[in-house]
């Protein structure tokens, strides 16, 4: 009943030389039988061959396989559930977070990200578990890098696969696609050797220093910033030099990989990137204490950003392509501003309603789609794609038995069957991104950029949509921080927080009629271990110490915010 990755033991007995194979897939044909397509070359099968005194067991120890279902082959008597056991099987993370909420879909969308991560995350985040790739994708890695922070303690996991980065990075400054990485593939389905098909590509060698960021936010390391500096400013300076008045050039050929019905533009995915790995860099810079690059490359990413809108927006907000991806990567990395901004919101959200509130993004745009919303005031959206159906969405994979996050939106349809099997996985962690979103705006758990690593937390939960009630929980480095809301009918709001010793957090509770662990703000604006730091007509900031606390407020309706 779950899609795992390890192996089978199976318990048996039978005469002498009798074989039994055990052959492992994710899905099963419409005639019952194993789906093996997906698995291309790879043979995800065992075999054993008895020595026939009384009962005997195996399993294979150097090995794994991806697989929901097994068939026994050639096996004596009869089989029942007592016969095989799954044995998960994944690199030392341990569990660090936790999220629930009142809809039990959108529950199950949180387990299989959890699932598709352990099942993944195998040495290094393998693409997928079956077939016969299982390579160290860097553009999977840095997108789900946030969503693995909060499900998992992966701070030695990327720190190891960052030196698996390291170890392939070109001596021109590029990043490859995957790590470790020995400049060549060979593709046993053609026989052929495949060369990388572009020097770098947008996204994938990002993750060089997108991951980086992401452990300092996470776990406040400022060894592993330190430690691969000249790696990341040597690929910024590679991207620089191969640009065009600071345009990166359309040959990558993964884009927007696995979008739906949605060609974003290579060029623009490029510079965009290009221009967020700088903005990280400076940001970096200024952690270490290097002010003078930290100024220097806050200016590139300036110019860069003005030769974005120069290159691919025009007057009315509309960025090349028109995809949701373009406008959410402008958005998200900071290259709009003002009235460009405005439009570049409204006609993001003219695309997801005029396909039906539906999402069209793929492995790059996928991350940041709700972010965006959220963070541009369209909350109600980000809600809405969250709890959809319909496809393409993330709950239609639900909708149809899915208990891992699928390669593709279109993995398997009611319209068309399986898609190509030639690639199509059915445990593979990318899509899960969202469960960032889950966490930093739903549950409300967000680090500080200025504290990182969890010594000043931000709890600022967004209630919101079909969701009435929601809790989560992250183990940090410090301690548990937890939040839990829940809305009623009449508009009324409860959050209870608990931060840990020696932390401290702003919590940002929405609404008025504002109550801090049953008093009414109004009676005092501090207590000995909160104050109230700030106030508005829809919310209110708190800084507070460590313990537990309840506030309650009162809604104010959603379209009347906006």
């Amino acid at each position: 009943g779950q899609n795992m990755v390890g192996w089978t033991e199976v318990k048996v007995r039978g005469a002498r030389g009798r074989k039994i194979t055990l052959s492992h897939a994710e899905m099963l044909n419409p005639d019952g039988s194993l789906y093996l397509d997906n698995l291309r070359v790879a043979v995800q099968q065992d075999h054993y061959i008895l020595k026939g005194e009384g009962p005997e067991s195996y399993e294979p120890r150097f090995t794994f396989h991806g697989f929901r279902y097994v068939e026994l082959i050639g096996y004596p008597g009869e089989a029942d559930l007592d016969t095989i056991a799954g044995k998960v099987v994944h690199s030392d993370t341990p569990r660090t977070g936790r999220l629930e909420t009142d809809d039990d879909r959108v529950n199950k969308l949180y387990s299989n990200i959890v699932w598709g991560q352990r099942g993944n995350f195998l040495s290094v985040p393998t693409d997928c578990p079956q077939r016969d790739e299982r390579l160290g994708w860097t553009g999977d890695a840095q997108i789900f890098a946030r969503t693995a922070s909060y499900n998992m303690d992966v701070s030695r996991f990327f720190t190891k696969f960052m030196w698996d980065m390291i170890d392939a990075q070109q001596p021109s400054g590029a990043f490859t696609d995957v790590a470790p990485d020995a400049g060549w593939i060979r593709h046993k389905m053609w026989n052929t050797r495949l060369n990388w098909f572009a020097p770098d590509n947008a996204g994938w060698g990002d993750a060089g220093v997108v991951i980086p960021w992401t452990l300092y936010l996470m776990y406040g390391d400022t060894r592993i910033l330190e430690t691969h500096y000249d790696a990341m400013a040597r690929w910024v300076e590679y991207l620089k030099a191969n640009s065009d008045g600071l345009v990166r050039p359309s040959y990558a050929n993964y884009g927007d990989w696995l979008s739906i019905d949605a060609d974003t533009p290579n060029e623009v995915l490029a510079t965009a990137y290009f221009a967020y790995s700088t903005k990280l860099l400076s940001r970096i810079a200024g952690v270490l204490g290097n002010a003078e690059d930290e100024a220097r490359y806050g200016e590139l990413f300036a110019d860069i950003a003005a030769a974005f809108r120069r290159a691919f927006v025009d007057e009315e907000g509309r960025i090349r392509g028109e995809t949701q991806t373009v406008y959410v990567l402008a958005l998200q990395f900071g290259l709009l501003e003002g009235e460009l901004r405005d439009k570049a919101i409204a006609h993001l959200t003219a695309d997801i309603r005029e396909r039906g509130d539906r999402l069209s993004t793929g492995f790059l745009g996928v991350g940041y789609l709700l972010p965006a919303l959220t963070d541009s005031g369209r909350l109600d959206v980000a809600y809405t794609l969250l709890t959809q159906e319909a496809f393409p969405s993330w709950l239609y994979s639900i909708k149809h038995g899915a208990t891992t996050i699928w390669e593709r939106w279109d993995g398997w349809t009611e319209h068309n069957g399986f898609q190509t099997p030639s690639m199509n996985s059915f445990n593979h962690y990318s899509l899960g991104s969202v469960g960032e979103w889950m966490f930093r705006y739903m549950a409300g758990i967000e680090a500080d950029p200025a504290r990182p690593g969890f010594r000043h937390a931000i709890v600022r939960p967004r209630p919101g949509g079909r969701i009435n009630e929601a809790k989560a929980e992250y183990e940090s480095l410090h301690g548990l921080v937890a939040t839990e809301w829940k809305r009623s009918s009449d508009g009324s709001f409860r959050l209870a927080v608990r931060i840990p010793a020696n932390t401290t957090a702003t919590v940002i509770v929405p609404g008025t009629d504002i109550r801090v662990d049953g008093r009414p703000v109004e009676e005092t604006a501090s207590a000995q271990d909160w104050k109230l730091a700030d106030r508005t007509a829809s919310a209110a900031a708190f800084e507070v110490g460590s313990g537990g606390y309840l506030f309650e407020s009162v809604l104010v309706p959603e379209n009347s915010r906006q």
